[in-house]
Parts: structure tokens; sequence; C-alpha cells
């Protein structure tokens, strides 16, 4: 007898024979009236931490991510919740670096998903800092927790780059608690971020930076500044010292002892600081005294969304004179903490449409990744937001798309949404990603379905999903999922919003006309 004819039978003789009680099938008894199954249902799985199931063992069984951090979303494999946000994750020995940078093409929701971990983290005790919301994306989320609004732009507001902050008043603060060396430090942070927003300025402006005796020169102006000036010096004041032709400042421009040679060494460098007190091409936006200064301890968002998206120059010199002036506060927080004078504060840095910045002009690689290089022991998460690799390595030179590769490389996590399959050699000479995990990646990036009968367009296939990837540890997939409460302070599209529709609209005129009344 042939084995499937042996099985048919062993399958339908009775379930006794004899004495002998046969073991029932996987579906139950195969007889008459004996109960067998013919469809099995799933088992219904329930989650919950150790100490809600800890009675149920052997049958739990340990979930595949960690659950420590902001609850991002629901893992796409198992349902499980993944929870992630640099600050947690580094301070639970997960990660090695507090920092992530975020990837992906627009609209599939990279600010929805830092959102979620600004909102969260405040929860946590973090403070969050927006320098720089161009969209904007966070002032709702920022207003909601009860922080500060700072608005920047061609008429809107001014910042100082010259202005040192709080780092004076820290500064007095040491001294007069017997912290000479903490004291010296905060000043020379200060001077460090005020020069290098200068050099900053002029290369954007200039498209390429300063030379080195027009950096020196610009150093020993400043330091002239700060002991022949009262009160907060503005770029007019630096110029009026450079102008003044100090001994000091001659003697690093090496005049050689000829006041005319210095004139002639100092003509661009005057030129250029010309055109930034007077209304160039970057306005007056940085020729005048800061008028709201910076709170250290309450969320922060600077508004600079009222700079159009062709300004390109004047939206890269305030997001790098809002990160300077944003790092600055928290160095001073940080020195004052760390005297015992304060107590101590974890701010959650956002850096978005980093890009932007790159491209502003040869030398703005080493500008930024001067203003970003926090110690990770000074308690700051940073998460820097782009689109795509080829942002990052669109610059002139290959030092600088090297260094720019180095921001992605340094991260702590990566966290990547839809993305073209011409992004993945690039992205994975800076992150290791398994094919499997790329071609998720580019499955994100289709475009969404058209349903020609209701002519609605579907959701993009890879909005709100994202893989959370650290090191050589396999990707974590998610999809983030908005609660009710969030969906307001997420709306980025609150231009398109009107009290009436258009169809509203178009009945009440037609009513108004019908009654003669006026509109």
């Amino acid at each position: 007898m042939s084995r499937r004819k042996k099985r048919t039978a062993e399958q339908s003789e009775p379930a006794e024979t004899g004495a002998r009680l046969r073991r029932p099938g996987p579906r139950g008894w195969w007889k008459p009236a004996a109960g067998r199954a013919s469809v099995l249902e799933p088992v219904v799985e329930y989650r919950g931490t150790t100490r809600q199931v800890c009675g149920l063992w052997p049958y739990p069984v340990g979930a595949g991510t960690p659950i420590v951090g902001v609850p991002l979303g629901l893992h796409l494999s198992t349902g499980a919740t993944v929870c992630a946000d640099p600050i947690s994750w580094f301070m639970g020995g997960l990660i090695s670096n507090p920092s992530c940078f975020v990837l992906g093409l627009p609209g599939l929701g990279k600010s929805t998903v830092i959102r979620r971990m600004t909102g969260g983290g405040a929860g946590f005790g973090y403070i969050p800092l927006v320098l720089g919301d161009l969209k904007p994306d966070y002032v709702q989320l920022i207003r909601a927790l009860d922080g500060q609004v700072i608005e920047l732009g061609r008429g809107r507001g001014h910042l100082n780059v010259l202005d040192p902050g709080e780092a004076h008043e820290a500064a007095e603060r040491l001294r007069q608690a017997g912290k000479e060396k903490e004291r010296q430090q905060v000043l020379a942070d200060a001077h460090g971020r005020r020069h290098t927003m200068v050099s900053a300025l002029l290369t954007i402006l200039r498209k390429e930076p300063p030379t080195d005796r027009e950096e020196s020169i610009i150093d020993r102006a400043l330091k002239v500044l700060d002991e022949q000036h009262d009160g907060v010096p503005v770029l007019g004041d630096l110029l009026r010292v450079i102008q003044e032709a100090p001994q000091e400042v001659r003697d690093v421009a090496l005049d050689r002892g000829s006041l005319d040679r210095y004139k002639e060494i100092t003509e661009n460098l005057e030129a250029s600081l010309i055109s930034l007190t007077s209304g160039g091409r970057l306005g007056e936006t940085f020729a005048h005294q800061t008028d709201v200064p910076m709170m250290r301890d309450r969320p922060v968002v600077y508004d600079v969304s009222s700079i159009d998206d062709s300004d390109t120059d004047l939206q890269a010199a305030i997001l790098l004179a809002c990160w300077s002036s944003g790092f600055g506060a928290v160095n001073v927080s940080n020195a004052l903490a760390d005297a015992g004078l304060e107590p101590r504060r974890h701010y959650f840095v956002v850096l978005d449409e980093l890009w932007r910045a790159l491209r502003a002009g040869r030398g703005m690689v080493d500008r930024v990744d001067g203003l970003t290089r926090l110690n990770r022991a000074r308690g700051v998460g940073l998460a820097m937001i782009s689109h795509t690799m080829s942002d990052l390595l669109a610059l002139p030179t290959e030092e600088e798309r090297m260094k720019a590769r180095g921001f992605v490389e340094r991260a702590g996590m990566l966290i990547a949404g839809g993305l073209p399959g011409a992004e993945m050699p690039m992205l994975t000479a800076a992150k290791p990603l398994s094919r499997a995990e790329q071609e998720i990646l580019i499955s994100w990036q289709d475009p969404p379905a058209w349903d020609s009968s209701t002519g609605v367009e579907a959701e993009p296939p890879g909005r709100g999903r994202f893989l959370v990837k650290v090191g050589g540890h396999p990707g974590i997939p998610l999809k983030v999922e908005l609660l009710e409460l969030e969906r307001e302070v997420n709306d980025t599209n609150t231009l398109w919003h009107t009290n009436l529709s258009v169809a509203e609209v178009t009945e009440g005129e037609l009513v108004d006309a019908e009654g003669g009344g006026a509109a």
C-alpha cells in the first residue's frame, strides 16, 4: 500500500481500535460527532510590560525592540511598540553618541517623527530647542508646550551675531563663585562663536571664506571691541574699530607701518561689513540689537518661515545665526550647572534643513561642523534633518563632501524614510544597510495610487514609515501613528485651510446676488 493510501486509511478508521485509545490529530478526533475543527482560529495575542504579565510565564515572549525612550510608533513586522530618542538611548547605553540623522524625501513625515521625539522628550524633562523653523513645522508644538516663539526675517526681527547672550552675566557669577577656569572657558566660547559667525556671514556674502589675514583681523578687532565698547556691540561697531585702525589690529594685518597699506589690506573686509550693516543682500537682520533674547529654561523655536525659499543666502545665514545663538545658550547653561549654580538641564536640539546651510558657500561645512560639535558629556541630544545624501554630498570639494558625510557617520542613530535607489551606494558608505533594508527604503519612495473613480489620491506607501538603524544591528521598521491630540500640532498645511469651503463661498455669493444684498 502506498504511503498516501495508508495515511488516508488511518485517518478514516475509528478513533478506538480494541482497547487502545488513539491520540487525536491536530484538528481533533476524526469521526462523526467528535468535534473535529476544520478551521483553526489564530490565537489572540496581548502585549504588556513584564510587571503586568509576569505571572503568565511561560507564555510571554520578549519583545525584539528596546522599550526605552519616546514611543515613536509600531513595529511593521510584529506590531510591538518602538521607543527611541537620542538622549534616552544614549543614557541607556544603546548608542554611543546622543544624536540622530534623519533622511527622507519630502512629504513622508520627517518633521512628524522629530515632533514626536520633541513632544515626548519634553515629557521626560528634555528642553526642545528648534533652531530655525523654515516651514513652520514646530511653532504650534512649541506653543502647546508653553515655549518661546522668536520670529526672524526681513522686517520681522533682528539677531545680533555679536551678542554674547548671557555669557558675560554667567562669567560674573562664576567669578563670584571662585570658578576662574570655568569663567575663562565661557568667555572664550562666546568669543569663538562670534568670530565664527562673522566669518560665516562673510562666506555666504562672498561665496568663499575670508582669507587667513582677514580672520586674524576679525579676531583681534573683536578683542579690542570688548575692551573699549560699553554694552553689547553690533556689526557697525566692529566695522568702526577696523576703520579706526588701532595698533593691535594693524599689527596682525602686517601693514609694515604704512596706514595706506593697512587700508588696502582691509578694503575688501570693510566693503563686506558695510554690505552686512547697510541692508545689502542679507538685509539688516544682523545689523541691530537682538529683539527677543532666548530663554534657557523653556522650549524655544526660531520661526524663520517668513523668508522666501528663493532667498537662499538669507535662509542659510539665519539658520547659522540661530544655531550659534542656541549652542551658546546651551554652553552657558552647562557651565553654570557644572559650577553648581543652576540645575542640570538636558536639551534636545533640532537642526532642520541642514543642506541649505551647507550649500551657502565654500567653507560652510567647517562652520557647521564647528557649531555642532558638542561634547556628548554635556547632556545635549541633537537631531539633524536633510532630504538625501545627495544634498550633503553636492559640495564643490572632496574634502567638504567627506566632512558632510561625517555628520551621518557620527550620528548615534540613523532614521531613514523613503529614498530613491540611487541614494543607496552613498548611504551604505556612511551606514551599513542590508539588501533587504535598502529595498524597504526604496519601496517607500513610490508615488501614491490614484483612484480614477473618486478622483482621490491614496496615501503614499512610505508616509510615516521609517527605518531606525544603529551601527551594524538590524534596522527597526516602524509606522508613526498620530494620536488625536497630536493632529492639531502636526498640521503643516494650515495655509490651505479657510473658514469656508469654495462651495460655501460660491453659494453665499449666489444668495446675495439673488436677494440683492451686499456681499
